[in-house]
Protein backbone atom coordinates (compact mmCIF):
# COMPACT_ATOMS: atom_id res chain seq x y z
CA UNK A 1 0.00 0.00 0.00
CA UNK A 2 2.63 2.16 0.94
CA UNK A 3 4.70 2.19 -2.61
CA UNK A 4 1.55 2.83 -4.00
CA UNK A 5 0.37 5.95 -2.11
CA UNK A 6 4.26 7.43 -2.58
CA UNK A 7 4.28 6.59 -6.51
CA UNK A 8 0.47 8.05 -6.91
CA UNK A 9 1.84 11.78 -6.69
CA UNK A 10 3.81 11.51 -9.72
CA UNK A 11 1.56 9.83 -11.23
CA UNK A 12 -1.00 12.07 -10.66
CA UNK A 13 1.76 14.69 -12.17
CA UNK A 14 2.22 12.49 -14.79
CA UNK A 15 -1.59 12.66 -15.80
CA UNK A 16 -2.00 16.64 -15.34
CA UNK A 17 1.09 17.27 -17.94
CA UNK A 18 -0.32 15.01 -20.66
CA UNK A 19 -3.82 14.46 -19.90
CA UNK A 20 -4.78 12.66 -23.28
CA UNK A 21 -2.13 9.88 -22.50
CA UNK A 22 -3.18 6.62 -21.81
CA UNK A 23 -1.64 5.40 -18.43
CA UNK A 24 -1.57 1.77 -17.21
CA UNK A 25 -0.46 0.27 -13.68
CA UNK A 26 0.79 -3.09 -12.97
CA UNK A 27 -1.13 -3.75 -8.98
CA UNK A 28 -1.50 -7.14 -6.90
CA UNK A 29 -5.48 -6.96 -7.06
CA UNK A 30 -5.76 -6.15 -2.64
CA UNK A 31 -4.59 -2.71 -3.79
CA UNK A 32 -6.78 -1.98 -7.08
CA UNK A 33 -9.18 0.15 -5.21
CA UNK A 34 -6.19 2.62 -4.11
CA UNK A 35 -6.11 3.09 -8.11
CA UNK A 36 -9.58 4.64 -8.58
CA UNK A 37 -7.79 8.13 -7.47
CA UNK A 38 -8.67 10.88 -9.55
CA UNK A 39 -7.24 14.21 -10.40
CA UNK A 40 -9.28 17.39 -10.32
CA UNK A 41 -9.80 18.90 -14.05
CA UNK A 42 -8.07 21.60 -15.69
CA UNK A 43 -9.19 24.97 -14.38
CA UNK A 44 -11.39 23.52 -11.52
CA UNK A 45 -10.89 23.96 -7.42
CA UNK A 46 -8.01 23.22 -5.87
CA UNK A 47 -7.52 19.85 -4.09
CA UNK A 48 -6.26 18.67 -0.99
CA UNK A 49 -4.54 15.80 1.42
CA UNK A 50 -8.20 14.76 2.58
CA UNK A 51 -9.45 13.41 -0.75
CA UNK A 52 -11.88 15.53 -1.31
CA UNK A 53 -12.65 18.79 -3.82
CA UNK A 54 -13.11 22.34 -2.79
CA UNK A 55 -16.03 22.40 -4.89
CA UNK A 56 -18.54 19.51 -5.93
CA UNK A 57 -18.39 21.13 -9.64
CA UNK A 58 -15.10 20.29 -10.51
CA UNK A 59 -14.35 17.76 -13.32
CA UNK A 60 -12.29 14.84 -12.62
CA UNK A 61 -10.71 12.21 -14.62
CA UNK A 62 -8.94 8.99 -13.47
CA UNK A 63 -5.46 9.08 -12.53
CA UNK A 64 -5.14 5.58 -14.57
CA UNK A 65 -6.52 4.36 -17.71
CA UNK A 66 -6.21 0.16 -17.23
CA UNK A 67 -4.94 -1.96 -14.83
CA UNK A 68 -3.00 -5.14 -15.03
CA UNK A 69 -2.99 -7.43 -12.00
CA UNK A 70 -0.10 -9.44 -10.89
CA UNK A 71 -0.28 -11.98 -8.09
CA UNK A 72 3.88 -11.23 -7.14
CA UNK A 73 3.16 -12.37 -3.29
CA UNK A 74 1.38 -15.68 -4.82
CA UNK A 75 4.35 -16.33 -6.77
CA UNK A 76 6.67 -15.57 -4.15
CA UNK A 77 5.04 -18.80 -2.45
CA UNK A 78 4.92 -20.29 -5.01
CA UNK A 79 7.69 -20.10 -7.99
CA UNK A 80 8.00 -22.82 -9.77
CA UNK A 81 4.31 -24.14 -10.10
CA UNK A 82 2.57 -23.96 -13.25
CA UNK A 83 -0.05 -21.72 -11.98
CA UNK A 84 2.80 -19.25 -11.29
CA UNK A 85 4.35 -19.80 -14.84
CA UNK A 86 1.02 -19.35 -16.67
CA UNK A 87 -0.19 -16.24 -14.58
CA UNK A 88 2.77 -14.88 -15.73
CA UNK A 89 2.56 -15.42 -19.41
CA UNK A 90 -0.74 -13.62 -19.44
CA UNK A 91 0.52 -10.79 -17.63
CA UNK A 92 3.32 -10.88 -20.53
CA UNK A 93 1.05 -11.33 -23.31
CA UNK A 94 -1.51 -8.63 -21.85
CA UNK A 95 1.22 -5.89 -21.67
CA UNK A 96 2.51 -7.01 -25.07
CA UNK A 97 -0.91 -6.16 -26.31
CA UNK A 98 -1.79 -2.88 -25.65
CA UNK A 99 1.73 -1.58 -26.23
CA UNK A 100 3.18 0.35 -24.23
CA UNK A 101 5.70 3.03 -25.53
CA UNK A 102 7.19 3.45 -21.93
CA UNK A 103 7.20 1.93 -18.40
CA UNK A 104 8.36 3.45 -15.38
CA UNK A 105 9.25 1.18 -12.44
CA UNK A 106 8.57 3.60 -9.37
CA UNK A 107 9.03 0.69 -7.21
CA UNK A 108 12.62 -0.36 -7.66
CA UNK A 109 12.13 -3.70 -7.14
CA UNK A 110 13.28 -7.02 -8.95
CA UNK A 111 10.29 -8.18 -9.32
CA UNK A 112 8.81 -5.17 -10.58
CA UNK A 113 11.74 -4.32 -13.11
CA UNK A 114 11.15 -7.70 -14.02
CA UNK A 115 8.17 -7.09 -15.25
CA UNK A 116 8.63 -3.89 -16.76
CA UNK A 117 10.92 -5.80 -18.82
CA UNK A 118 7.84 -8.93 -19.85
CA UNK A 119 6.12 -5.35 -21.33
CA UNK A 120 8.10 -5.75 -24.15
CA UNK A 121 8.45 -1.85 -24.24
CA UNK A 122 11.90 -0.19 -25.20
CA UNK A 123 11.82 2.51 -22.74
CA UNK A 124 12.25 1.30 -19.54
CA UNK A 125 13.15 4.23 -16.87
CA UNK A 126 14.27 3.84 -13.40
CA UNK A 127 16.46 4.93 -10.83
CA UNK A 128 19.66 4.65 -10.94
CA UNK A 129 20.39 3.76 -7.24
CA UNK A 130 16.85 1.35 -7.05
CA UNK A 131 15.69 0.22 -3.40
CA UNK A 132 16.99 -3.30 -4.89
CA UNK A 133 20.29 -3.07 -6.82
CA UNK A 134 19.81 -5.71 -9.37
CA UNK A 135 16.41 -4.31 -10.41
CA UNK A 136 19.43 -1.33 -12.33
CA UNK A 137 20.63 -3.82 -14.49
CA UNK A 138 17.11 -4.61 -16.44
CA UNK A 139 16.17 -0.50 -17.01
CA UNK A 140 16.94 0.51 -20.17
CA UNK A 141 17.05 4.21 -18.76
CA UNK A 142 18.27 5.30 -15.70
CA UNK A 143 18.04 8.33 -13.74
CA UNK A 144 20.45 9.76 -10.77
CA UNK A 145 17.36 11.30 -8.68
CA UNK A 146 18.31 13.71 -6.10
CA UNK A 147 15.33 14.28 -3.59
CA UNK A 148 15.31 12.99 -0.22
CA UNK A 149 11.84 11.43 -0.30
CA UNK A 150 10.78 8.25 -2.27
CA UNK A 151 7.96 10.69 -3.71
CA UNK A 152 10.34 13.25 -4.44
CA UNK A 153 11.96 10.76 -6.51
CA UNK A 154 9.25 9.44 -8.16
CA UNK A 155 8.95 12.26 -9.39
CA UNK A 156 12.09 12.71 -11.00
CA UNK A 157 11.32 9.65 -12.18
CA UNK A 158 8.30 10.74 -14.42
CA UNK A 159 10.06 13.77 -15.42
CA UNK A 160 12.22 12.14 -17.77
CA UNK A 161 9.14 10.59 -19.00
CA UNK A 162 7.63 13.96 -19.34
CA UNK A 163 10.33 15.21 -20.69
CA UNK A 164 9.67 18.14 -18.43
CA UNK A 165 10.19 18.91 -14.96
CA UNK A 166 7.03 18.48 -12.91
CA UNK A 167 6.01 19.05 -8.92
CA UNK A 168 4.01 16.25 -7.25
CA UNK A 169 0.30 16.03 -6.97
CA UNK A 170 -1.86 14.83 -4.56
CA UNK A 171 -4.57 12.65 -5.93
CA UNK A 172 -7.95 12.66 -4.65
CA UNK A 173 -8.07 9.20 -3.13
CA UNK A 174 -11.19 7.32 -4.10
CA UNK A 175 -14.74 7.88 -1.81
CA UNK A 176 -16.84 4.34 -2.16
CA UNK A 177 -20.44 5.17 -1.20
CA UNK A 178 -21.25 2.29 0.04
CA UNK A 179 -18.16 1.74 2.51
CA UNK A 180 -18.66 5.83 3.62
CA UNK A 181 -22.52 4.25 4.89
CA UNK A 182 -20.69 1.70 6.54
CA UNK A 183 -17.90 3.80 7.95
CA UNK A 184 -20.67 5.96 9.17
CA UNK A 185 -23.24 3.37 10.62
CA UNK A 186 -20.12 1.55 12.46
CA UNK A 187 -19.02 4.76 14.06
CA UNK A 188 -22.76 5.70 15.34
CA UNK A 189 -22.61 2.59 17.12
CA UNK A 190 -18.92 2.53 18.38
CA UNK A 191 -18.24 6.04 19.39
CA UNK A 192 -19.62 7.41 22.17
CA UNK A 193 -20.37 11.13 20.77
CA UNK A 194 -19.96 12.87 17.47
CA UNK A 195 -17.55 14.91 18.46
CA UNK A 196 -15.01 13.06 20.18
CA UNK A 197 -11.96 12.40 18.39
CA UNK A 198 -10.39 9.14 17.34
CA UNK A 199 -6.87 7.93 17.20
CA UNK A 200 -6.00 5.26 14.73
CA UNK A 201 -2.87 2.37 15.96
CA UNK A 202 -1.23 0.79 13.00
CA UNK A 203 0.97 -2.03 15.00
CA UNK A 204 1.68 -3.79 11.66
CA UNK A 205 4.17 -3.48 9.20
CA UNK A 206 5.97 -5.69 6.61
CA UNK A 207 8.69 -7.48 8.69
CA UNK A 208 9.25 -8.13 12.37
CA UNK A 209 11.97 -5.18 13.18
CA UNK A 210 9.72 -2.72 11.71
CA UNK A 211 7.08 -3.42 14.08
CA UNK A 212 7.27 -1.92 17.99
CA UNK A 213 6.25 -4.26 20.64
CA UNK A 214 2.26 -4.85 21.24
CA UNK A 215 2.59 -4.20 24.65
CA UNK A 216 3.96 -0.59 24.04
CA UNK A 217 1.14 0.00 21.76
CA UNK A 218 -1.45 -0.83 24.58
CA UNK A 219 0.40 2.01 26.81
CA UNK A 220 0.06 4.40 23.78
CA UNK A 221 -3.88 3.27 23.43
CA UNK A 222 -4.54 4.19 27.21
CA UNK A 223 -3.05 7.17 27.01
CA UNK A 224 -4.71 8.97 24.17
CA UNK A 225 -7.86 7.28 25.88
CA UNK A 226 -7.30 9.32 28.69
CA UNK A 227 -7.26 12.37 26.48
CA UNK A 228 -10.34 11.74 25.18
CA UNK A 229 -9.47 9.87 22.17
CA UNK A 230 -11.64 6.91 20.92
CA UNK A 231 -9.02 4.54 19.68
CA UNK A 232 -8.88 2.06 17.39
CA UNK A 233 -6.48 -0.62 16.38
CA UNK A 234 -6.14 -1.76 12.58
CA UNK A 235 -6.23 -5.48 12.38
CA UNK A 236 -5.15 -6.23 8.51
CA UNK A 237 -4.91 -9.60 7.20
CA UNK A 238 -1.98 -11.10 9.32
CA UNK A 239 -2.11 -9.14 12.01
CA UNK A 240 -4.68 -10.23 14.85
CA UNK A 241 -1.51 -11.39 16.85
CA UNK A 242 -0.30 -7.80 17.27
CA UNK A 243 -3.85 -6.22 17.86
CA UNK A 244 -5.29 -8.61 20.25
CA UNK A 245 -2.83 -7.46 23.16
CA UNK A 246 -4.21 -3.62 22.76
CA UNK A 247 -7.65 -4.74 22.31
CA UNK A 248 -7.47 -6.60 25.37
CA UNK A 249 -6.57 -3.70 27.05
CA UNK A 250 -10.62 -2.45 27.45
CA UNK A 251 -8.90 0.81 25.52
CA UNK A 252 -9.46 0.52 21.87
CA UNK A 253 -11.31 -1.34 19.48
CA UNK A 254 -10.60 -3.72 16.64
CA UNK A 255 -10.90 -2.63 13.06
CA UNK A 256 -11.32 -5.18 10.58
CA UNK A 257 -12.30 -3.56 7.49
CA UNK A 258 -11.73 -3.74 3.37
CA UNK A 259 -9.49 -1.55 1.86
CA UNK A 260 -12.25 1.02 1.16
CA UNK A 261 -13.14 0.82 4.50
CA UNK A 262 -10.33 1.63 6.04
CA UNK A 263 -9.76 4.81 3.74
CA UNK A 264 -13.29 5.76 4.45
CA UNK A 265 -12.69 5.65 8.10
CA UNK A 266 -9.02 7.25 7.86
CA UNK A 267 -11.29 10.56 6.58
CA UNK A 268 -12.58 10.60 9.60
CA UNK A 269 -9.92 10.58 12.44
CA UNK A 270 -7.63 12.75 14.11
CA UNK A 271 -4.58 10.98 14.83
CA UNK A 272 -2.88 7.66 13.19
CA UNK A 273 0.21 6.09 15.08
CA UNK A 274 2.29 3.41 13.82
CA UNK A 275 5.51 2.15 12.10
CA UNK A 276 6.50 2.54 8.64
CA UNK A 277 3.11 0.45 7.48
CA UNK A 278 0.43 1.42 4.75
CA UNK A 279 -2.49 2.61 6.92
CA UNK A 280 0.41 5.26 8.49
CA UNK A 281 0.80 6.47 5.27
CA UNK A 282 -2.55 6.68 4.04
CA UNK A 283 -3.50 8.80 6.81
CA UNK A 284 -0.74 10.95 5.62
CA UNK A 285 -1.99 11.13 2.51
CA UNK A 286 -5.54 12.14 3.46
CA UNK A 287 -3.96 14.63 5.52
CA UNK A 288 -4.38 13.05 9.56
CA UNK A 289 -2.42 13.72 12.27
CA UNK A 290 0.50 11.34 12.07
CA UNK A 291 3.27 9.56 14.76
CA UNK A 292 5.61 7.86 13.05
CA UNK A 293 7.40 5.45 15.06
CA UNK A 294 10.72 4.36 13.09
CA UNK A 295 13.55 1.64 12.70
CA UNK A 296 15.61 0.12 9.69
CA UNK A 297 13.94 2.31 7.27
CA UNK A 298 14.40 5.89 6.88
CA UNK A 299 11.94 8.33 7.51
CA UNK A 300 13.90 10.60 5.29
CA UNK A 301 13.13 8.32 2.43
CA UNK A 302 9.82 6.16 3.34
CA UNK A 303 8.50 8.64 6.14
CA UNK A 304 5.11 10.31 6.12
CA UNK A 305 5.53 13.54 3.77
CA UNK A 306 4.19 16.55 4.62
CA UNK A 307 3.48 18.90 7.82
CA UNK A 308 0.79 17.16 9.89
CA UNK A 309 3.70 14.58 11.12
CA UNK A 310 5.93 13.53 13.72
CA UNK A 311 8.76 11.20 13.29
CA UNK A 312 10.61 9.12 16.06
CA UNK A 313 13.74 7.30 15.14
CA UNK A 314 16.80 6.38 17.43
CA UNK A 315 20.15 7.63 16.62
CA UNK A 316 21.00 3.99 17.49
CA UNK A 317 18.75 2.77 14.80
CA UNK A 318 20.47 1.35 11.47
CA UNK A 319 19.24 1.67 7.67
CA UNK A 320 18.54 -2.23 6.93
CA UNK A 321 15.91 -3.77 4.51
CA UNK A 322 17.28 -7.39 5.11
CA UNK A 323 13.33 -8.01 6.84
CA UNK A 324 14.89 -9.47 9.66
CA UNK A 325 12.40 -10.71 12.51
CA UNK A 326 13.82 -9.48 15.96
CA UNK A 327 12.97 -6.06 16.73
CA UNK A 328 15.02 -3.48 16.09
CA UNK A 329 17.37 -2.78 19.19
CA UNK A 330 17.26 1.22 18.30
CA UNK A 331 13.12 1.03 18.39
CA UNK A 332 13.15 -0.04 21.46
CA UNK A 333 14.60 2.87 23.10
CA UNK A 334 11.59 4.69 22.08
CA UNK A 335 9.10 4.95 25.08
CA UNK A 336 5.47 4.68 25.27
CA UNK A 337 5.77 8.27 26.94
CA UNK A 338 7.93 9.47 23.74
CA UNK A 339 4.88 8.91 21.73
CA UNK A 340 2.44 9.99 23.28
CA UNK A 341 4.21 13.31 23.67
CA UNK A 342 4.75 13.78 20.48
CA UNK A 343 1.31 12.79 19.65
CA UNK A 344 -0.29 15.77 21.78
CA UNK A 345 2.14 18.08 21.15
CA UNK A 346 1.04 17.48 17.11
CA UNK A 347 -2.92 17.67 18.49
CA UNK A 348 -2.18 20.94 20.27
CA UNK A 349 -0.35 22.36 17.35
CA UNK A 350 -2.85 21.53 14.87
CA UNK A 351 -5.61 23.25 17.32
CA UNK A 352 -3.93 26.28 17.72
CA UNK A 353 -3.55 26.91 14.16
Amino acid sequence: MGDILHALPAVTALRQAHPSWQIGWVVEPRWQALLKAEIRGQGSGSSDRQGALNSSRDPRMPVVDRLHFAQTREWKRRPLSRETRSEISALRSELRAVGYDVVLDLQGAIRSAVIARLSGARRRIGEARPREWPAHWLFAERVVTRGAHVIEQDVELASAVAGDALAAIDPLLPIDTEAERWCDAWLAATVPGPSQPIALIAPGAGWGAKRWPPERYTAVASGLAERGFRVLVNCGPGEESLAAPIVASGTAVPLNVTLPQLIAMTRRITLCVGGDTGPLHLASALGRLVVGIYGPTDPSRNGPFGTHCRVLRSSESRRDHSRRSAPDPGMLTISPEDVLRAACELVNEETTR
